[in-house]
């Protein structure tokens, strides 16, 4: 029965979507690439600045009413006119939606597994899924509470009516990522020089090389960040000339941008800098009306940051934060000596040439150099490639620059001595980097063929003979190495959906099961986890993180080996042990003091006069 409800909710959940997207279509007249992603953004927008009013749930209601409300009136209203059904798709369009449905589908066979997952991303889900709230400071399972809620916004409002699994996670997630990467096709003004999308397939399909470390199997928003950024100068360039267009579809998708993540705003900035060069560039004699109006797209897309900020300051006032800026590297708690290395350990990550990141900087420089020296000698063209090429180079410096400023002045010791999560923050910015390069490629290419689309029948559409046949092989190649580097991508999210049940997360759920609680009540009770401390997942709290998650407990603890002399002690501070690997010395131990077969599950403790008690439940 339950199933029914949420497959028919999700049924509903897409007509609204469609709702939307038709009735965009129809207002606004905007390209169909960026509908999808303009209408997500939106939703996400509304759902969190509900979420800050403190009407999350109505707020999910009523957005998906409304849209069910704007699907229903567009059927009538065809019915009226007698319109019949029609269905259209280019060969971009129908090979994009072939593909991103086999992803999609593929995605909702995954679950969760990465730490980051547990330790932050779908446990405030699941608290805001349980409470239809925010996190307040009462939330004890909610470590990192000055983590912005954008994502998890639009990712509630999905599995709110689609069903709270981690696949419906996975899935809504899903939606942000591949919406982004079709609006980056948007970019492509002559839709008919296929080429063009072959190109652009290629070049971001190589962006995935440098996501290898998190994939898309995980409520990680670090690939969000740039890939939204890439979206956000795909629509400024493509509506240049139609600046207005460009601030109604940029306020959504900047606006969710700043609160996808902290650093967020760091990615929204670049692409409002690109809006107002753009507006510099192509700005009318008499402009201040347009001045006017670049001034308030700032500030609309400011408004969900500035909220949330007010939130920190008020309903969180007085409370720590990991992140918090310290004024000085004193006051962070590090010395000088630590600072200095610290220091050195960024220098040596950031240049060493074995890593992703730096691997994709080195090539993607070296490619762009010999394109541009190849386009002015030998094709005689003047591409704007080494101009983005600059501009990019001092992002990524002052990207750089600012990491470092992140590891010395506001992380907190114990992660900043080993630059904790260094690969993932240097990956953002090589993603928007390399994708930056792509889409400054894919416009030169466009520009450099010798026929404009219009201009001759598009049966002499090509220079001489040859160079259509450059143009036929072209594509082939691009579309060949594309799906090469795809279907790698693919084998990936399979591998990890296949080897699931030898995770940690699957033996933990094996043994707890998932538990939700009405109206987001914690389960209070200690818990003790006993496993093994392969790959330090009971050291680095790995276990515990999990353990959280899965029982909507905040007292988790985890023990990897038990000391005769003190189990008795340590055994009466909680109220159940959870064994979820067990080995010979533990078994002989407990077989020894508690008269019981160890084996996987959750025992209740109990105390009868001086004795501990174990009851496998």
């Amino acid at each position: 029965m339950l199933f029914m409800l949420q497959f028919v909710m999700g049924v509903l959940l897409i007509f609204s979507f469609i709702g939307y997207m038709q009735f965009v279509r129809k207002v606004l007249s905007i390209r169909w690439e960026f509908i999808p992603v303009f209408v997500f953004s939106s939703i996400a927008c509304i759902a969190f600045l509900s979420g800050l009013a403190g009407q999350l749930y109505l707020g999910s209601l009523v957005l998906l009413i409304v849209g069910l409300l704007m699907y229903g009136g567009m059927v009538f209203l065809g019915l009226r006119r007698g319109a019949s059904l029609r269905l259209s798709f280019s060969l971009f369009q129908f090979s994009f939606l072939a593909g991103t449905f086999i992803f999609l589908l593929v995605l909702f066979q995954n679950q969760l597994t990465h730490y980051d997952n547990f330790s932050h991303w779908a446990i405030v889900l699941k608290q805001m899924l349980s409470t239809d709230a925010f996190p307040t400071p009462d939330s004890s399972l909610i470590d990192f509470k000055n983590y912005p809620l954008g994502t998890s916004s639009f990712i509630y409002y999905v599995c709110r009516f689609m069903g709270h699994s981690q696949s419906v996670m996975l899935l809504a997630q899903g939606l942000l990522i591949f919406s982004c990467f079709y609006a980056m096709f948007g970019i492509v003004s002559e839709k008919k020089r296929f080429l063009l999308y072959a190109f652009l397939g290629l070049g971001l399909s190589t962006l995935s090389f440098f996501n290898l470390t998190i994939r898309i199997t995980n409520l990680l928003v670090d690939f969000l960040l740039p890939i939204y950024a890439l979206a956000i100068l795909a629509v400024v360039y493509q509506y240049r000339h139609d600046i207005k267009r460009a601030y109604i579809i940029m306020l959504p998708l900047a606006g969710v941008l700043t609160v996808i993540k902290s650093t967020g705003i760091i990615f929204a900035a670049i692409g409002l800098i690109f809006l107002v060069y753009t507006w510099l560039t192509h700005r009318p004699k008499s402009s201040w009306r347009a001045a006017l109006a670049v001034v308030g797209t700032i500030c609309g897309t400011l408004i969900p940051y500035f909220g949330w900020s007010w939130r920190m300051a008020t309903v969180f006032q007085g409370v720590d934060n990991k992140f918090d800026v310290a004024a000085s590297g004193i006051q962070s708690g590090k010395t000088a000596e630590q600072m200095h290395e610290i220091l050195w350990l960024f220098i040596k990550s950031s240049t060493d040439i074995t890593t992703r990141p730096v691997i994709g900087i080195v090539i993607f420089q070296l490619v762009a150099v010999a394109a541009s020296i190849f386009a002015n000698v030998v094709l005689k063209k003047k591409w704007n490639l080494w101009k983005a090429l600059i501009a990019l180079d001092v992002v990524l410096l002052l990207y750089y620059a600012g990491i470092l400023a992140l590891y010395l002045f506001s992380m907190p010791l114990d992660e900043a001595i080993r630059l904790a999560g260094f690969e993932r923050y240097a990956s953002s910015i090589v993603v928007l980097f390399a994708g930056g390069l792509v889409l400054c490629a894919a416009i030169d290419l466009e520009r450099s063929f010798h026929y404009r689309i219009g201009e001759v029948p598009d049966y002499q559409a090509f220079k001489t003979v040859k160079t259509k046949g450059h143009y036929q092989k072209g594509i082939i190649g691009c579309m060949a190495i594309a799906a090469t580097i795809l279907l790698s991508e693919y084998n990936g999210i399979v591998s990890i959906a296949r080897t699931y049940d030898t995770t940690l997360p699957y033996k933990i759920h094996a043994v707890t099961g998932d538990r939700w609680y009405k109206d987001g009540q914690e389960d209070n009770n200690r818990y003790l986890f006993y496993a093994s401390d392969r790959d330090q997942q009971v050291t680095n709290y790995y276990m515990q993180y999990v353990g959280k998650y899965f029982l909507y407990a905040p007292h988790v603890d985890g023990i990897v080996l038990f000391y005769e002399d003190n189990m008795d002690n340590l055994l009466s501070g909680y109220d159940y042990l959870v064994v979820v690997e067990t080995d010979r010395n533990a078994k002989w131990l407990l077989k020894k003091h508690y008269g019981i077969d160890m084996q996987e599950g959750i025992y209740k403790i109990t105390r009868s006069g001086e004795r501990i008690i174990l009851t496998l439940t």
